[in-house]
């Protein structure tokens, strides 16, 4: 079946982008479609990995999925929601339902590339097309190049090549996907099928709800229109992890339960400074997708090869101690509070907690990285990625390795009243400012009166920021030589 060709049947394959407004895939496959039926697959490829099975980032899919298929239901069709592997369900299920073709949005992550490449070559050995669009990102690809026709490792320089592409445009690249004029042509199930639950497959209820973190495209419209309100002090607010700076959408953004064009054109409508920064973050959100999507080597290796001679000192005993906040250094033990018990971690906390577990502990950025992609409820891995080898200084446009964040001064500066060390760091909550940030330097008679025992109520500093400085630079000039 050729791309101008119109499928009788059609199959759209939900993955990160659990809506049905404002959906490239789904609005092709409608528009191209006399029935269209639409499915989501529990992957155990990728649940059956998963170590912790209290997953909040399940649970949110769960609850997404769940209004995705009532709100499919609602306008005459269905959502056939299935436990297993994609690679065999996809195929089957299109055999099943006759479809001329499986629709879906690009997914850009390595496993992801491979799993569709077995999917499609199945689905061609069927003689149904597979056809995926872009969805996920404003610009993929190679679609924001160099003029020289090259790619670019330079977040400003492809920021600017980036915005210049889209002003020349007009609003092109940011329209909507409208899905709602072709909803007659949404498909109901053959066969009545229960939705699985969450216990069936093996997981179980976290504190999501406790936490007041509401799921799917309900969800993320709240979140989004309250920060509409307070986009105009973005920027002067989006590094105080203690005050409501940031939008809170990125787990909505990973998942795709708010469109990225619906987030880019918003900023692009407001006309003020918070806006313009928080288009500058959603640009670099499409710039680490490029990153991962030309070197996939960035997965296991540092963008940099002459950083993977980098001797990480890699000391399990002080990886506990950073995982467990017990590192003595508040700004990080509220911040690694802030991760275990609600699954999410303010993005200025999330670079001081990993220049300080590389660059003060010396252990290698994969070990942290790895610990918040099994902790993150917004956890995607380009952003991930991008993150820690910026903070390690062994990525594509990093933070300069002789720079190495002080956790006090970081401290004093984006939580000066202790706001936000005091809400995860009871036992502190006595402790005067002037000791807060360094709660080793108060006298006796001051931890006495705060009833925060150094090294007894709080642990003491780990280690010595100023020798581990030291040391680092060591590491990263041997390395580079």
């Amino acid at each position: 079946m050729n791309d101008s060709s119109r499928c009788e049947n059609a199959l759209f394959w939900f993955r990160r982008d659990l809506r049905d407004y404002d959906n490239a895939g789904l609005h092709h496959a409608l528009k191209s479609s006399q029935r269209v039926f639409c499915t989501f697959i529990f992957d155990r490829e990728i649940l059956d990995g998963l170590p912790n099975k209290a997953d909040r980032r399940v649970e949110f899919i769960w609850q997404s999925v769940a209004e995705l298929r009532a709100s499919l239901q609602a306008q005459g069709g269905d959502l056939i929601v299935r436990h297993g592997f994609a690679d065999d369900e996809v195929p089957r299920l299109a055999v099943e339902l006759g479809a001329d073709a499986v629709f879906t949005n690009r997914d850009y992550e390595p496993p992801a590339i491979a799993r569709d490449k077995r999917v499609e070559r199945s689905l061609t050995h069927l003689g149904i097309a597979f056809k995926p669009f872009k969805d996920t990102v404003i610009f993929e690809g190679d679609e924001v190049l160099t003029q020289a026709g090259g790619r670019f490792s330079i977040f400003t320089a492809y920021k600017n090549a980036w915005l210049k592409k889209l002003h020349a445009n007009g609003s092109f690249y940011v329209r909507a996907y409208p899905v709602e004029k072709y909803a007659s042509r949404f498909a109901k199930s053959p066969h009545k099928e229960d939705m699985p639950m969450l216990r069936t497959m093996g997981f179980g209820v976290t504190n999501l709800q406790p936490l007041g973190v509401m799921a799917g495209m309900r969800g993320g419209q709240s979140l989004l229109q309250g920060f509409r309100q307070r986009m105009p002090q973005y920027k002067q607010a989006r590094d105080f992890p203690g005050v409501k700076g940031v939008s809170y959408l990125s787990v909505h953004n990973r998942f795709g339960t708010v469109s990225i064009r619906e987030l880019a054109a918003m900023a692009l409508a407001e006309n003020n400074q918070g806006a313009e920064t928080w288009l500058s973050e959603l640009i670099w959100r499409d710039f680490y997708f490029q990153i991962l999507y030309h070197h996939p080597h960035v997965v296991a290796f540092a963008f940099r090869p002459e950083y993977n001679a980098i001797a990480w000192h890699n000391d399990e005993t002080l990886f506990d101690a950073w995982c467990e906040a017990r590192t003595g250094y508040p700004i990080v033990d509220a911040a690694m509070r802030q991760i275990n018990q609600t699954g999410y971690m303010h993005n200025r906390l999330r670079m001081i907690v990993a220049s300080f577990l590389t660059k003060d502990l010396h252990i290698d950025w994969r070990w942290g990285e790895k610990y918040f992609a099994d902790n993150l409820i917004d956890f995607d891995l380009a952003a991930n990625n991008g993150g820690w080898q910026w903070a390690a200084s062994t990525g594509c446009d990093a933070q300069p390795w002789f720079r190495i964040f002080n956790p006090v001064t970081q401290s004093q500066r984006f939580d000066p009243d202790g706001k936000f060390i005091r809400r995860y760091l009871p036992e502190l909550r006595d402790v005067t400012d002037k000791f807060l940030h360094s709660p080793w330097s108060m006298p006796l008679a001051e931890q006495r009166a705060a009833r925060c025992m150094v090294g007894t109520d709080y642990p003491a500093p780990i280690v010595d920021h100023a020798a581990a400085r030291d040391i680092t630079l060591a590491m990263f000039k041997a390395a580079r030589q």
